[in-house]
């Protein structure tokens, strides 16, 4: 059996992996397993693909894999779980321009070659690439509040990135084109420059609120252009994961988008969040009722089933661990505790999630709206750590609402909410969330990991 057939086997064996791993992702019990097979499956590719005889040189190799290993092990070590959307964001950009610099050195190769066929894969993994590398550094920037989070609109914004996708389908039809090698230097430079430059415009108009969609669909673009970049070199694994990473990226920025109740031309193109709406004082149903950690305690304490419903707010201020504390007393005081997860809360897919793993929260404790929602008026308490749009009233009863629509928790409906703020400010729609306001609310302004933290000492002084 020749060399190039046992390359395909372990390419095979490799895409087999990546299949399982993706499965098992799409559970937070299996998610560890399945990252680690297909990190298995990607090492057998990459030892396999080394071990070709048409590898001249292991020098540079042997360098980038170990400054690329010093670098993700330090990340893994020293970026905080708070900090993981932003590193997703970065790692997304890295695949993209992987893509387009594997695109770039073989254009020098196919110089002269008028085969569309060749010349496709190169020019879509160039162009595919370099939007995906600045739009990820744009969105790094927004996650990491490096550039507001707000979106950044101005007049004719929309024409100006149709005018810019079309001279870059244009450029293309003329780089593929049976053009002088001198002609098509200029064509083929011009559409990467004018790649990187959509990259930054596609991202800026859309607010904080959507990155979780933004995220998604980053990595969609990034398996895209390595997919073409594995017809470029011709590597049939590179092809497979490619495809693979694009079409699970496309499929999550779908449950994404139906999280939220919105199209993605709704999300790449409105704006939401750049202005933010008026409401009328009359909806403010009552004044906001403060509550202090003693009382919030007492309240806990009697409770026989308590949801957690998490957000971002629990992310800046750390507070999984105690929450995850807070969690096993009110669970070894008799009370049923579930964890209530709407998909995007936080600043990317299954934020939530990854903070609460972290902190070794049990899986069976995680729930989804769908799971809560139907016995919400049964629940004792429902405690809300730091989310905002997720769980305002508005976006179910409130038809001139920017939210209106979209699917939330329902924690009003339970006996009492407990809500941890710094403070009454808005969240990423910004518009003022009805739920701050209802009878059966109290809000214990603060801190949420200070606030926490006091709740635990209250519940082990009595313990």
């Amino acid at each position: 059996m020749d060399m190039k057939l046992w390359v395909n086997l372990a390419y095979i064996i490799a895409a087999i992996a990546f299949i399982f791993g993706l499965k098992m992702l799409s559970s937070a019990r299996t998610a560890r397993r399945g990252n680690l097979i297909s990190a298995l499956g990607m090492l057998l590719a990459i030892i396999v693909t080394l071990l070709q005889k048409d590898i001249i040189s292991y020098e540079w190799i042997i360098l980038g894999v170990v400054v690329g290993g010093i670098i993700g092990a330090s990340s893994a070590r020293l970026v905080a779980m708070t900090a993981m959307p932003q590193m997703v964001a970065v790692f997304n950009g890295f695949g993209g321009i992987a893509s387009l610099l594997v695109g770039w050195s073989e254009y020098h190769n196919y110089l002269g070659i008028i085969s569309w066929g060749a010349l496709l894969p190169i020019y879509l993994a160039v162009i595919i690439g370099g939007i995906t590398f600045t739009g990820s550094l744009v969105a790094y920037g927004k996650l990491s509040g490096r550039i507001t989070g707000r979106p950044i609109l101005f007049s004719g914004q929309r024409l100006v990135n149709a005018l810019f996708l079309l001279l870059i389908i244009v450029a293309g039809v003329f780089y593929i084109g049976k053009l002088e090698p001198q002609y098509t230097y200029w064509i083929f430079f011009s559409a990467l420059g004018l790649s990187l430059l959509i990259g930054v415009m596609a991202v800026i108009p859309i607010g904080g609120a959507d990155m979780p969609v933004v995220i998604a669909l980053l990595n969609s673009y990034s398996g895209l252009a390595a997919c073409a970049a594995g017809f470029v070199i011709l590597n049939n694994v590179l092809i497979v994961a490619g495809a693979l990473v694009g079409a699970s990226g496309i499929i999550l920025t779908k449950i994404m988008c139906k999280a939220m109740n919105r199209s993605l031309a709704n999300v790449l193109f409105s704006g939401f969040g750049a202005v933010k709406a008026k409401q009328d004082s009359s909806q403010q149903q009552g004044e906001a009722k403060p509550i202090s950690i003693e009382d919030c305690y007492y309240i806990l304490e009697a409770a026989q089933s308590v949801i957690i419903a998490p957000g971002y707010g629990m992310a800046v201020a750390q507070a999984q661990h105690v929450v995850r504390e807070l969690g096993d007393l009110l669970t070894a005081n008799g009370a049923e505790v579930r964890y209530a997860i709407h998909p995007v809360a936080g600043r990317m897919p299954g934020h939530m999630n990854v903070l609460l793993a972290e902190a070794n929260v049990d899986y069976d404790q995680l729930s989804t709206p769908d799971d809560v929602n139907p016995t919400m008026d049964a629940v004792d308490v429902c405690v809300v750590i730091g989310a905002n749009d997720v769980v305002n009233p508005a976006a179910r009863d409130d038809e001139n609402s920017p939210i209106y629509g979209m699917p939330i928790i329902d924690v009003d409906r339970a006996r009492s909410v407990i809500v941890l703020k710094r403070s009454m400010a808005a969240g990423f729609a910004g518009i003022d969330n009805l739920l701050f306001f209802a009878d059966n609310t109290r809000m214990l302004f603060g801190d949420a990991k200070s606030s926490v933290a006091g709740l635990v000492a209250e519940f082990k002084s009595v313990n």
